[in-house]
């Protein structure tokens, strides 16, 4: 079975070119995550996946990392950042094509099994027989947009779900950067409540309507075509108990005054998107707009986190 590392929420739909190289693991997750941190997300995405033996010819090594870009990319630059991390001979092997969309989906995606975060187990229409009695299912199949619950981060977030339905119920949750939908659809799972989600990629938000209706939660949640919180139907269902926004360093660290605007006293707001080197300018942010950090979940080198709004007198 394959194993990903995979950027959710913000991939390159209209993706024209693919970078690959082939390398060791460690090599793979370093260099996604400095494509990552370097370049636009709402032009380029990274994947680092563990290769199947029945890989075809290009392949030299056990993991492999495709770049996604939206545009023609500067070879020459590209390159020079990887050498940076991975050394001279490394970048001299990546291989440059022109790719059609819908070729990544097929060769990072293909072969991914059940993945379970807590009482969550995401799995596709062929793994339904996986799921057991008590199981909170979310089904969700390939597509052209981010987020099958592979990558650290959207498991943090499930992880995180589980800690807040512990101790409350909240009744008004948000989620940005939705991606394929799969927080919206497990928040609308796990407290049956309308779930507000926006994206900036109109094919998330198309995926995110179609996962929703697969799951029999249509009827809670509604995405929207929103940059943020930018949308007057995501404005208007605050103030918010929870929000849900898994993304990158830059844009949560943006977003950081908007959020606390929509949240409530003692709302619960959920981070990820994050390595390690992006937590502390991500908290300050937080803490500038009167939250504290809760909790801080790492897996697979991706960081979630759990911020608290405090309450103002």
């Amino acid at each position: 079975m394959l194993a990903a590392l995979m950027l959710e929420g913000l991939p390159p739909n209209g993706a024209t070119h693919v970078m690959r190289l082939s390398c060791d693991e460690a090599t793979a997750r370093t260099v996604a995550d400095i494509i990552v941190e370097t370049f636009d997300p709402a032009t380029t995405a990274a994947a680092a996946f563990e290769l199947a033996p029945d890989t075809s010819s290009w392949t030299k090594g056990p993991w492999a990392v495709e770049v996604y870009f939206g545009t023609p990319p500067d070879e020459a630059n590209v390159r020079a950042l990887v050498a940076v991390v991975a050394g001279d001979a490394t970048a001299r092997s990546a291989t440059f094509v022109e790719v059609r969309e819908r070729d990544w989906v097929a060769t990072s995606l293909a072969g991914l099994g059940p993945v379970r975060a807590g009482r969550f187990l995401l799995h596709g229409a062929h793994d339904r027989r996986a799921v057991a009695a008590n199981d909170i299912a979310i089904e969700i199949e390939a597509a052209l947009a981010f987020g099958t619950g592979h990558h650290g981060s959207t498991r943090g977030c499930l992880f995180m779900l589980e800690a807040v339905a512990r101790r409350r119920r909240p009744a008004a949750i948000l989620d940005l950067g939705t991606g394929s939908g799969v927080l919206a659809i497990g928040a609308a799972k796990l407290f049956k409540r309308a779930i507000r989600a926006g994206d900036l990629d109109p094919v998330c938000v198309k995926t995110a309507a179609a996962n929703a209706k697969r799951n029999r939660v249509a009827s809670f949640v509604h995405p929207v075509l929103a940059k943020g919180a930018a949308h007057p139907a995501l404005r208007k269902g605050g103030p918010y108990d929870l929000v849900l926004a898994n993304i990158l360093a830059r844009p949560l660290r943006d977003l950081a005054p908007q959020i606390a605007r929509l949240t409530a006293p003692r709302a619960d707001v959920i981070l990820s998107g994050l390595i390690a080197r992006d937590v502390p300018g991500v908290v300050c942010a937080y803490q500038r707009q009167g939250m504290a950090l809760s909790r801080r979940l790492a897996i697979d080198g991706w960081v979630t986190l759990l911020m608290q709004r405090r309450i103002t007198s």
